[in-house]
């Protein structure tokens, strides 16, 4: 948000985030390990951009931070779970393909109107991401 936001007014390439192109990878490894931290597993190497759906998303390996410890099946007990999982972003905003990023953009954002002034544009306005985009698992 912080990269699409320091854009707007100053490059022509914000429409094309919303539209879910290209999105920055900065930030994406990080937050992976927020949220695998938040589930008791850490990640494993950083995040991969992929697309999925027609949508760009990142792939990550996981691996828990706890062992499987005592089980009935023998030398399984300090083995650790491991999975991937693929997270998309979908973007939620509708606007006419032929908009100027250089001038005012009327956006639809599941029924949520945001107007954006590219001249006059104060990031403190801006909607917060979750209007914006919708970023879920995929796989």
């Amino acid at each position: 948000m912080d990269t699409l936001t320091g854009a707007i007014g100053h490059g022509d390439d914000w429409l094309d985030w919303l539209n879910g192109q290209n999105p920055p990878a900065a930030g994406a490894t990080a937050a992976a390990q927020t949220l695998a931290a938040e589930n008791g597993s850490t990640v494993q190497g950083g995040a991969e951009p992929v697309v999925m759906d027609g949508y760009p998303g990142f792939r990550v390996s996981v691996e828990t931070v706890n062992s499987v410890g005592a089980s009935i099946i023998p030398g399984t007990e300090g083995m650790r779970a491991h999975a991937h999982a693929v997270a998309v972003i979908e973007p939620r905003c509708d606007f006419d393909p032929a908009a100027d990023p250089t001038k005012p953009v009327t956006l639809d954002c599941d029924g949520q109107i945001v107007d954006i002034d590219p001249v006059d544009f104060d990031p403190d306005d801006f909607p917060d991401a979750s209007v914006l985009f919708s970023v879920h698992l995929a796989e």
